[in-house]
């Protein structure tokens, strides 16, 4: 389906009524309306329109439904440059548009490396020609992601890099991590990992244990992950960083995370929705749709990924949204590419903590608006008078089976593919313009 272009034309004013306002930062759940003015929301609450809707005003009824800040997706690969037969900016934003994402932090994983000013500056022009939401680009860490030599940080954050990582690969040396923790905490900048040590990792394609001795596959250990954190939690301690680990999927890691937390120091970490879902078993026989990094766990470290968001350790959620082409996945399970697209599942995956009774749905939506804002220190994710008129609107019992043959993402590699789920984004605004209205 072709994907539409974005709509520069001056936003109206627009009244959303018969609401049920949800608002993590001010924990508000009430019945109400909401009147966006451009691109701000200009007022909000139970008491709104008793009067009426004034004459000239768009109005959208509701009918009882959430209303709550647009999604933030702190993880996303958008494949631009490089890779645009996996993904665009322009396709990614429309499926990000379709899954309630107002916001998304694209990767610098591309073809060139998003290393430069002048990438950065590239990314920001092809979002404002292509793009319906707001798409923010992190820049890498090191030249290239080769992991010695570090990017002009300064130049970078000065040009709009939100946040610097080399996703994809660890930063492995320890003497180039610690100056990087150094470097950006003069600009108060964030620094994401990808944990992961290379060595122990070796050729491993799922997780080490049971399933993939059954399975006859090369397995990845727990504490592939775990050693890179602990390492560069002590290196925040030794520098003052600003430190985040990504996609995080063990218990231990997780532990160490919250120990550091506890100590007082600037780390926090995002998990994905994959990892707190499935478990290694959904592996099955070879399906390399369910190949990622990092790797589905056990069932004991997916259940740790669920007790660190219930406690606050892992302080987002995030898809790591990773399109691929059939070319790179139906091929063998080693030889298969990592990654599995998310954007158009991370609000009914994620639901199914709320509706399993492990989360609440002010703090499980909290994961997915104001605590990935608050990180990037964005002014998204919050119902507040003033603030972007970036909002969802979505039933949290509509059931429909996922059909990757439909989603907007360029690729369709996706572990819920057949999955049926509850929970739907009906309307997506963004700067105060419709960019996603489901249809039926």
């Amino acid at each position: 389906m072709p994907t539409p272009k974005p709509d520069r034309s001056p936003p109206g004013r627009t009244a959303f009524i018969n609401a049920r306002l949800i608002d993590p930062e001010s924990r508000l759940d009430a019945r109400g309306a909401l009147l966006t003015d451009g691109k701000i929301i200009a007022d909000f609450g139970p008491a709104l329109f008793n009067n009426g809707v004034p004459e000239g005003v768009e109005t959208v009824d509701c009918g009882g439904q959430i209303l709550c800040p647009g999604l933030i997706d702190m993880h996303v690969h958008l494949r631009e440059p490089g890779h645009e037969h996996k993904e665009t900016i322009a396709t990614g934003s429309y499926s990000a548009a379709v899954g309630g994402v107002t916001t998304l932090a694209c990767m610098p994983n591309t073809k060139p490396v998003i290393d430069d000013v002048a990438l950065v500056e590239f990314v920001q022009r092809r979002a404002r020609e292509t793009s319906l939401v707001k798409v923010y680009p992190f820049a890498a860490i090191t030249r290239g992601l080769a992991g010695k030599e570090m990017t002009e940080m300064g130049m970078l954050a000065e040009a709009g890099a939100l946040a610097f990582t080399d996703d994809g690969m660890p930063v492995a040396d320890s003497l180039v991590m610690r100056r990087a923790l150094s470097y950006a905490r003069a600009f108060d900048m964030m620094v994401s990992q990808h944990a992961e040590d290379l060595s122990l990792t070796g050729c491993g394609c799922m997780a080490e244990g049971e399933i993939a001795t059954r399975l006859g596959l090369p397995g990845i250990p727990d504490v592939s992950e775990a050693i890179v954190v602990e390492r560069d939690i002590r290196l925040v301690e030794l520098t003052g960083g600003r430190y985040h680990v990504a996609h995080i999927s063990t218990a231990l890691a997780i532990d160490a995370v919250r120990q550091g937390k506890k100590r007082g120091l600037n780390v926090s970490c995002e998990a994905a929705p994959h990892h707190f879902v499935l478990n290694d078993a959904a592996v099955g026989d070879y399906r390399t749709f369910a190949k990622m990094a990092p790797p589905l766990r056990s069932e004991a470290n997916r259940l740790a990924v669920i007790e660190g968001l219930k406690d606050g350790t892992i302080d987002a959620i995030a898809t790591d949204h990773a399109p691929h082409d059939q070319e790179s996945k139906r091929v063998p399970m080693e030889r298969a590419a990592n990654g599995v697209v998310g954007l158009e599942t991370m609000l009914p995956i994620s639901l199914e903590l709320y509706h399993a009774g492990l989360l609440g749905l002010i703090d499980l939506l909290g994961l997915m608006t104001l605590r990935p804002a608050d990180l990037l220190k964005l002014p998204q994710g919050r119902l507040r008078k003033g603030a972007p008129a970036d909002l969802v609107l979505f039933d949290p019992e509509r059931a429909w089976t996922v059909d990757a043959k439909q989603f907007r993402s360029k690729s369709k590699n996706s572990p819920f593919d057949g999955r049926t789920v509850t929970g739907r984004a009906l309307l997506t605004m963004v700067d105060g313009r419709i960019v996603h209205r489901l249809d039926g």
